[in-house]
């Protein structure tokens, strides 16, 4: 009964933004939506709302008859049928509930003869018919079931607590925040930035979505985390092959205080078995002792191209597809064997103030909130395949990625600054404000995201990207 209460009280939230005249009634083991348009106009997307709502098993379309006698239940099948039947074989089936003179098998033979005699079908097929018949009676009330939809399943949104999902835009990380929404847990989200101001937006647009398709019967909230001072300690003074499982210490350090902070009782993340070096067993169990939450991995024994099915499923791909992960570009050969008396040797070289201030710079907003912030236009930024005279390339790899292919660009100048010095080099004025500087890394991404940032704050910043 709690589950129907809170089934109810979510429905009724979500379709009173559609038209506030929609009735949700509870009956027993289903609900009934009775919408006022007699045109029917709104239907189609009612019905698209309630086919993405936690807790919907299915959903059936239905002409609703008083019981009073089977002709008049004969003729408005007919009416829905007669057409669909011809040339094809069909099943009565009757679902019955309260006390009644007949039974189901009663109803099911009645209206199947009729529909039999009255029709050109192939006839009644009661193994493997073309065409099934639904008919369900409660009490004095009679439903033929025009359409018959499976529904997203799962349970009533917010009867299962609250957790929050460490999201990061790609594909693990949206579908494990909708598996965590569908099993009917009140998802919050929270985004470590590595990457600036268009990664956030871009990862805002994907929780927002996820939002509003699957859970916005509930306020939930958005929380960034500022973590490229993290990054930069992490690199500065972390041996290379433990960046990245001291990098999801922190994270997990910083979203289980979050999680406290905000009475949630656990952690969501994307992480499967053997995906990439972070998710060894070794490792997830490392990673696991940063923080005494609990934490759900929905996706943890799943295959690749079964999560990717799925985002196309839900509709994330196209926001997902353009977002990399960011974790992995911080180390060149990352250990797959994490040791915690390692790691505490590591992070013993850690100036745990900076992850205190990056938590205390932490921005908590209702996600909500964020319907219309993130439809700003994306920065226009300038991108080079020469470079001109006078502008200034700045190498932003990471050493280990710089020493093996050095940027050799004859008669120009070139600066090497890794990309967590870049912000600080440019917030100090270490830099000419007439000169061009173009930013440069392998494949592009880092240097298109802090680009866009050092506009911000009044570079002349662009990208370098040889042919």
């Amino acid at each position: 009964m709690h589950f129907v209460k809170q089934f109810t009280r979510n429905l009724r939230a979500i379709l009173r933004k559609v038209d506030e005249r929609i009735v949700v009634s509870s009956k027993r083991n289903f609900l009934e939506v009775n919408s006022p348009d007699e045109s029917g106009d709104i239907n189609p997307f009612v019905e698209e709302i309630l086919l993405s709502i936690p807790g919907v098993a299915s959903i059936a379309s239905t002409i609703h008859l008083p019981l009073d006698n089977f002709e008049n239940i004969l003729s408005h099948t007919l009416a829905l049928f007669t057409e669909r039947l011809r040339g094809k074989s069909f099943a009565v089936r009757c679902k019955r509930a309260g006390k009644h003179s007949f039974t189901s098998v009663d109803v099911e033979k009645i209206i199947g003869a009729g529909l039999n005699q009255n029709t050109s079908s192939l006839g009644v097929n009661l193994s493997k018919p073309h065409i099934t018949v639904r008919l369900e009676i409660r009490e004095q009330d009679v439903f033929i079931v025009d359409e018959l939809k499976e529904g997203l399943g799962g349970y009533p949104l917010g009867t299962q607590g609250g957790v929050l999902s460490l999201i990061s835009g790609g594909f693990d990380s949206a579908v494990s925040s909708y598996l965590s929404i569908r099993r009917g847990l009140l998802t919050h989200y929270c985004f470590f930035n590595l990457g600036g101001r268009e990664h956030e937006i871009a990862v805002k647009e994907v929780a927002l979505y996820l939002w509003m398709r699957y859970g916005s019967s509930h306020r939930v909230k958005f929380i960034s985390v500022p973590f490229e001072a993290v990054v930069g300690e992490i690199i500065g003074k972390v041996d290379n092959a433990q960046m990245v499982v001291i990098l999801k210490h922190m994270m997990f350090r910083a979203a289980g205080k979050l999680a406290t902070q905000l009475n949630l009782d656990a952690l969501v993340t994307g992480e499967a078995v053997a995906q990439v070096s972070s998710q060894t067993l070794p490792n997830l169990a490392v990673i696991d002792g940063a923080s005494d939450k609990l934490v759900l991995r929905p996706l943890i024994m799943s295959e690749k191209q079964d999560i990717i099915d799925l985002v196309r499923k839900i509709g994330t791909e196209e926001f997902s597809a353009a977002i990399p992960e960011y974790c992995g570009v911080i180390s060149v050969n990352p250990t797959t064997k994490a040791r915690q008396h390692r790691i505490e040797r590591e992070e013993e070289r850690f100036d745990f103030s900076i992850l205190e201030t990056a938590l205390a710079e932490t921005k908590i907003l209702t996600i909500d909130k964020l319907l219309g912030v993130e439809k700003e236009s994306p920065i226009e930024l300038l991108e080079l395949e020469v470079v001109p005279e006078q502008a200034v390339v700045i190498d932003i790899r990471h050493p280990d990625e710089e020493e093996p292919s050095p940027l050799n660009i004859p008669n120009r100048e070139i600066q090497k600054v890794p990309f967590f010095k870049l912000n600080s080099m440019f917030e100090h004025n270490n830099i000419d404000q007439e000169t061009q500087y173009l930013l440069y890394c392998d494949k592009g991404m880092m240097s298109r995201l802090h680009a866009s940032y050092l506009i911000q704050i009044g570079g002349m910043v662009g990208v370098y990207r040889p042919s």
